[in-house]
Parts: structure tokens; C-alpha cells; sequence
């Protein structure tokens, strides 16, 4: 076990004590007062000192505790510690290694000024009040400037030795801003109007301190940023370059950090505080040319990358980087990459942080809430969103593609429902965003933008319930005039009971006839896939008929016979088998091989099936064999009167297996 000592002064040296924490090392952070003690978070094996140490303390420290190293992660402008650590450590015998915190690119008409006391010097021949963000250490230096306690406001930390400062200055309570970062660019800019600055005054503290977010609220602002340049700096390593000598010196296994954040639906002022702070904190920002132009630092790595194979893969490649933040649009818990992404990540420490969605923002422009809206997604899938606008009244849809709205409207309009109403949402977040509300028939003809996303509203909508009427679906004739078979009603809704489907549902219906079973399968499991599998020509074209009359685009029709039509689908979670060309023991055999828990319901409607179907349950050992002789009666007509007419039994069986009982 090493044992290493880390003064962190800063946002990097906080971090990498964190990560050395949770690593065989024994680590003492030294840090300046007790609020930069309190930013630290206790772990096993971490020791804080809190308190200013002279070079003498210094060296006592290390001749006492004896480290194998020293990482100096003070601030690049406490010039005079760096160096009372370096010579401490000379004195001791003890490893010195800097953490250099990379600079920022001064933007087009920043004034650069060597230090605080050339800043002060182009200062005093200028008017106008001035923003001062350099801290409150230098802050007397400033006060020879003519007018200072009228032309200077000082952003200071939230301690009371800041206030000191400020006060010994002769600046006023209401001249002084005293706030902890850190602080985004909105925020500068907010600040930066709020006192009427004509300059900001700054140091070149990078991107960790802000840096960026500075110059673009001076721009934003019409104010001039003042850049005070960095003294001298001894030789060193970045914090990528750090992690990976402490990782090979030591057989550290430093995992790279990774959060997937989400951005919103449109620009930067969707994001949220935590968003913004992994986002400038990363070494490399991830995602999609839109989002990186966004939300990037100018100083920052990026790598334009969207399938999850491939940001997975530039996470691995970027050996100089350890801190990655992954751009994702909207929210990382709706319709996001985060879900295929996070198994790819095992090897790294994942945070994920959650962003506003379109949903959120679309509604909250329209006034209205959404804890009762069923929300799908257009963007990329083939879903047909009928059957979801025939049973829910409120339906949110993200929608993808340059025609993408405008055929939304176009299908429900064909599929009768033209006049549910429709609210588009364009662009939502940017400045550009634009809310369209009318019929479906209304916006079938207008253009919409490719980022687009819609609430549907349907009152007359009506749940879907398993055993639709007969005369729903269409029937007919086979090629040998023989009438194709069709599940009735009452049947079906015990079916769709006995087995039990889930919404992801994966069903095989095997005989599927005219396709009544399969297309109440296909309702019911909305986020699955059905396959319907069907021998004789005139019934599959019955199905797909009835395939298109329901808008069921997850149903899916595999022609052949069974077995051997079904030896490529899908693994099934469900299977129903209304026939199966005399090869029933085949069949189940098959549908075992292809998962040992899947559940079966099998119809017949002679004796010598259900005998075989008996002896199936025993032989394959299902600890679920459920047996269900259904008979029913239905009206008829007689003249004035009406007689119930029987129908013939129709036995469903119930086979699954449990776990301990997959091995057949």
C-alpha cells in the first residue's frame, strides 16, 4: 500500500483525492481553511489537514509521515506555497510531482496583462464600473484606483476572512458578491448586467476554474474581460497525465469517470447546474455534433460519437483523458442511449444525470401536466402509433426525420382519427422554438422542423380489453374454399388471461388463421413483437389484411410450417398454439430449446388433442400445467325470441416451467 500526500487547493486536487481514496493508498489532503476541509468527502483511509502551513510545518509533515510521493494540486496562481512545497519536499527527501491546471485561449479583444498590478495600471486609465473575479487575496492592490469604492464590485468566498479583506479595502457590503462557484456562463452574465460592468477582470484559471465561462459572459455582456497572466510554472503533469504515473507507480487501478448527462432538448439553458458542472470538469466532452457545438468548452477534447459501441470504444481510446461527460439530448432516463450504454461501461465509475425532456418542456409550455400522458418514441423506430392514440386520451410522441410530423398527422387522419388534437412542439429550448396546435387533419399539410415532438389528445380514446368482437376482424375463405379458422371471442379473452403478457412481451402464435390472437398479442405487448406463423396462403393474407386493419406494426407474419418455420424467430417469452399440423410434441420441444421458461397456452377442440397435449405436459415436466375446459352459449334470434345456441368446448392448456426445472 502507498501512501501519498495531496495538497488540494483545487477542483482537480479535490477530485483526485477522491479517486485515490477509493484506491489500497493511504492519503493525507492538506487544504488551506476548514471550507475546503468541509468540500471533502470522508473515506476510509483519507486523512484531512486543515490550516495554513508554513515551509517548516511542511517539512515536519513529511519527515514525520514519510510519503512515497507529494502532488502539489494548489492553485496555479499560489506561486509562493508551490514553492514552499517543492523546497520542503527537497529538504525532506520526499517525490514532488505538480498538477498543472491547463489555460484557457484569451478570446478575440481580451486585454492580457502580465498580473494584478498590470491589470490595476490599465484600469485606472479607463471608466466604468469593474467586475472583479480574481479573489480577495490581491484585492488591496486595486485600491488605488481613482473612484474604487464607486467603480468596483469584488465576487469573493463566502468566509469571513474574504470579508475582512474586502472590508480593510474600503469596499461597501453592497459592492461585494460573495458566492461560492461554481458559476455558468448565465450566471457571469446575469452578474456582469446586474452591476452594469463595463470589465471583468479575471485570472487564466482554465477550464476547472471557469475560465470559459467568463470570456463568454464578458462577450454576452458587452464587457471587456481583463485577463491577469499566470506567474511562472514549475514543470509538471496535467490531471490525465497524474492518474496515470500514480496508477503505474503505484499498480493503482484508477477507473476513467464517466457521466452521462443530459442536455435538454435544445441549447445550454435547458441544462441543469450538476450538467454543467460534469460537463466543464470533463477532460472530453462525447456526443453528437448539435450537442457538442452546444455545451463545449474551447478548450476541451470532444469526440463526435452517437452509436453506444462507439462512444464506449473513444472512452477506452482516450488514454490522455480520465474525466469524460456524454452528451445526451433530453432527459437520460427518456427515450435516451443511456440504457444501451451503461452495460457497455463496467469497467468505469458511471454517474448518470438527469435532464429536462422534451415532454417536460412541451408541456409546460402548453400549461398543462403530464403524470397522465403515455409517451412513445418515432425517433428511429417502426412503430405505428394507431392503437396507442385509439386507447390512451393523452399521448406524448418524439418525432424524427424531415417529414416526420407532417406523416404523423397523415396516418392518423387515414386511420379516422383526423380530428383528435394535436399540440407540435419545434425546436423546443432554442431561440427559434415554435408551438403548433390544431387537428391532425389541420397540420397533415404543414412543414415542420426534424426536431419535433407532439401531444395528442383523444377524448373519446377507450382501453383496449382482450376478446374483441368477432366481427372485428376479417374473414374468409382459403384457396380450397375451406373457411380459415379463427379464435373466437370469449376463447381469445381467456387465452390473452392464461398467458399472462407483458408489455415487452416476445409471442409466437402458432396456426395463427385469420390472426385474431396474434393481433390482441400485438396490442397487449405494445413494446414487444409478435410473430405469426401460418401455413396456407389464403389465410396469410387474411392476416396481414388484418395486420394493417389494426395498425399492429409489431406483429410480424413468418410463413411456413411449424416447426421449421420457426427455427430462426426470436426466442419467445410467450406462445400460443392454436395449431400445429399434427407436430404438437415437435413444436414444444422446440419452443423449450428456445427458452425453458417460456409460457405455453395450447387450444384444442377434439379429445384426441387434448389427450396429446396431457401427455405433453407430463413428459416435458411443466411445473405449471393448467388445464381449463371453456363452453359457452351465445343468443340467436327466433323470431320474436332469442335462444341461446352452444358452442363447441374448447379446452385451453397452461404449461410453464420454473427455473429449478428448465433441464428437460
Amino acid at each position: 500500500m502507498c501512501k501519498l500526500c495531496v495538497f488540494a487547493g483545487t477542483t482537480e486536487g479535490r477530485e483526485l483525492v477522491e479517486l485515490l481514496a477509493g484506491q489500497p493508498a493511504e492519503v493525507t489532503a492538506c487544504v488551506a481553511t476548514e471550507y475546503g476541509e468541509a468540500l471533502l468527502k470522508s473515506r476510509e483511509g483519507l486523512t484531512v489537514s486543515a490550516g495554513r502551513l508554513t515551509e517548516a510545518e511542511m517539512e515536519a509533515l513529511l519527515r514525520r509521515e514519510q510519503f512515497d510521493l507529494v502532488v502539489d494540486a494548489t492553485h496555479p496562481y499560489a506561486s509562493e506555497v508551490t514553492e514552499n512545497i517543492a523546497r520542503a519536499c527537497e529538504s525532506a527527501g520526499t517525490e514532488y510531482l505538480r498538477l498543472l491546471r491547463g489555460g484557457g485561449d484569451a478570446p478575440e479583444g481580451a486585454v492580457c496583462v502580465p498580473d494584478i498590478a498590470g491589470a490595476v495600471e490599465f484600469l485606472a486609465g479607463t471608466e466604468g464600473n469593474i467586475l472583479l473575479t480574481t479573489g480577495s487575496k490581491e484585492l488591496a492592490k486595486y485600491a488605488a484606483l481613482p473612484g474604487f469604492a464607486e467603480r468596483v464590485y469584488a465576487r469573493v468566498l463566502p468566509m469571513e476572512a474574504s470579508l475582512e479583506a474586502c472590508r480593510a479595502a474600503g469596499l461597501g457590503p453592497d459592492r461585494i458578491i460573495a458566492m461560492q462557484g461554481p458559476f455558468s456562463r448565465e450566471m457571469n452574465t446575469a452578474m456582469l448586467r446586474a452591476v452594469s460592468a463595463r470589465y471583468m477582470v479575471t485570472k487564466d484559471t482554465g477550464g476547472a476554474g471557469g475560465f470559459g465561462e467568463k470570456a463568454a459572459a464578458a462577450e454576452e455582456a458587452g464587457a471587456v474581460l481583463v485577463v491577469a497572466g499566470r506567474p511562472p510554472q514549475r514543470e509538471g503533469l496535467d490531471f490525465a497525465g497524474t492518474v496515470e504515473l500514480l496508477s503505474n507507480r503505484f499498480d493503482l487501478h484508477i477507473r476513467p469517470q464517466v457521466a452521462l448527462v443530459g442536455v435538454g432538448p435544445g441549447s445550454s439553458g435547458g441544462m441543469t447546474v450538476e450538467v454543467r458542472r460534469a460537463i466543464r470538469e470533463a477532460d472530453c466532452l462525447i456526443g453528437a455534433r448539435r450537442m457538442l457545438e452546444a455545451v463545449r468548452r474551447a478548450d476541451q477534447a470532444v469526440c463526435e460519437a452517437v452509436a453506444p459501441g462507439d462512444i464506449a470504444q473513444c472512452i477506452r481510446e482516450r488514454r490522455d483523458c480520465r474525466r469524460f461527460a456524454v452528451a445526451l439530448s433530453g432527459d437520460t432516463g427518456f427515450f435516451s442511449g443511456a440504457r444501451r450504454l451503461l452495460p457497455l461501461l463496467g469497467d468505469c465509475d458511471v454517474e448518470v444525470l438527469p435532464g429536462l425532456s422534451s415532454l417536460q418542456v412541451l408541456c409546460a409550455r402548453l400549461g398543462t401536466s403530464y403524470e397522465d400522458v403515455v409517451s412513445v418514441s418515432l425517433h428511429g423506430r417502426d412503430r405505428d402509433i394507431v392503437p396507442d392514440i385509439w386507447q390512451n386520451r393523452r399521448v406524448f410522441a418524439l418525432v424524427g426525420g424531415a417529414d416526420g410530423m407532417a406523416a404523423l398527422c397523415r396516418t392518423l387522419t387515414e386511420a379516422g382519427l383526423g380530428e383528435v388534437r394535436v399540440s407540435a412542439g419545434e425546436r423546443l429550448g432554442y431561440p427559434e422554438e415554435r408551438i403548433s396546435v390544431g387537428t391532425a387533419r389541420e397540420l397533415a399539410g404543414r412543414r415542420f422542423d426534424p426536431l419535433s415532438a407532439a401531444l395528442i389528445e383523444n377524448p373519446d380514446a377507450r382501453p383496449f380489453v382482450p376478446g374483441l368482437p368477432d366481427v372485428c376482424f376479417l374473414r374468409g375463405a382459403g384457396a380450397d374454399g375451406a373457411a380459415v379458422p379463427m379464435t373466437k371471442s370469449e376463447v381469445r379473452a381467456c387465452a390473452m388471461a392464461k398467458l399472462a403478457l407483458t408489455r415487452d412481451a416476445v409471442c409466437w402464435d402458432v396456426g395463427a388463421g385469420t390472426g385474431s390472437v396474434s393481433v390482441e398479442m400485438a396490442l397487449l405487448a405494445r413494446d414487444g413483437s409478435v410473430f405469426a406463423i401460418e401455413r396456407k396462403d389464403g389465410a396469410l393474407a387474411l392476416l396481414e389484411e388484418n395486420r394493417r386493419r389494426f395498425h399492429v406494426s409489431n406483429l410480424q407474419i413468418a410463413a411456413g410450417a411449424a416447426p421449421e418455420a420457426c427455427r430462426e424467430l426470436p426466442a419467445p417469452t410467450h406462445a400460443f398454439l392454436g395449431g400445429s399440423g399434427g407436430r404438437l410434441r415437435e413444436l414444444v420441444a422446440l419452443l423449450l430449446e428456445k427458452n425453458p421458461r417460456v409460457r405455453i397456452v395450447a387450444s384444442a377442440v377434439t379429445l384426441e388433442t387434448a389427450a396429446e397435449l396431457t401427455a405433453i405436459g407430463k413428459e416435458f415436466a411443466f411445473t405449471t400445467f393448467d388445464v381449463l375446459c371453456l363452453t359457452a352459449a351465445r343468443s340467436r334470434a327466433a323470431g320474436a325470441y332469442h335462444l341461446m345456441t352452444g358452442q363447441n368446448p374448447v379446452y385451453l392448456f397452461t404449461f410453464q416451467r420454473q427455473k429449478r426445472e428448465d433441464a428437460l
